[in-house]
């Protein structure tokens, strides 16, 4: 009984996402279902909670600083992109500040804006990096809640 209204759920569910999801973004990477991006959130949590410790209990700390900074160089030039993106595709040539409607056309500029929404979802895939190199240098644990902390603001504020 239990399966058959899970399974009834999952299928009302991608019902909806079918009916009321944008049909120019379903092809896409992670957007045909919520379920690859729950699937991707949760085996994060569990290797940053569970395995990840336990991986590092009887380990020195890894010596990555020179990946580190390559990988907060190319974290800054893709913010930077994505505020260019953002800015070019809509901020500063036709949105509107208060109340913007949504495009669901194929006009360029319509997709570009679609394009960098999708890009900034990906990039808070790429942030999961930043918690997880704390997982391998032991002494930085006290800035993992922090950096949550910091990351949950921001995607509130956008």
């Amino acid at each position: 009984m239990a399966l058959g209204i899970m399974l009834q759920y999952i299928s009302d569910f991608q019902y909806y996402m079918d009916k009321y999801g944008d049909p120019r973004t379903n092809p896409w990477f992670l957007m045909s279902s919520p379920f690859p991006t729950l699937l991707i959130c949760l085996s994060y949590v569990y290797l940053v909670k569970v395995l990840g410790p336990r991986f590092m209990e009887n380990r020195k700390p890894y010596e990555l600083k020179n990946v580190l900074i390559l990988y907060n160089f190319l974290q800054v030039v893709f913010s930077a992109w994505l505020f260019y993106e953002s800015m070019m595709g809509g901020w500063l040539n036709h949105y509107s500040f208060r109340c913007q409607p949504v495009d669901y056309t194929e006009n360029p500029k319509a997709i570009r804006m679609v394009h960098a929404c999708w890009w900034y979802y990906f990039s808070k895939f790429t942030e999961f990096f930043d918690t997880v190199s704390f997982n391998v240098f032991p002494k930085h644990k006290s800035r993992i809640m922090l950096l949550q902390y910091i990351g949950t603001l921001h995607i509130i504020i956008m």
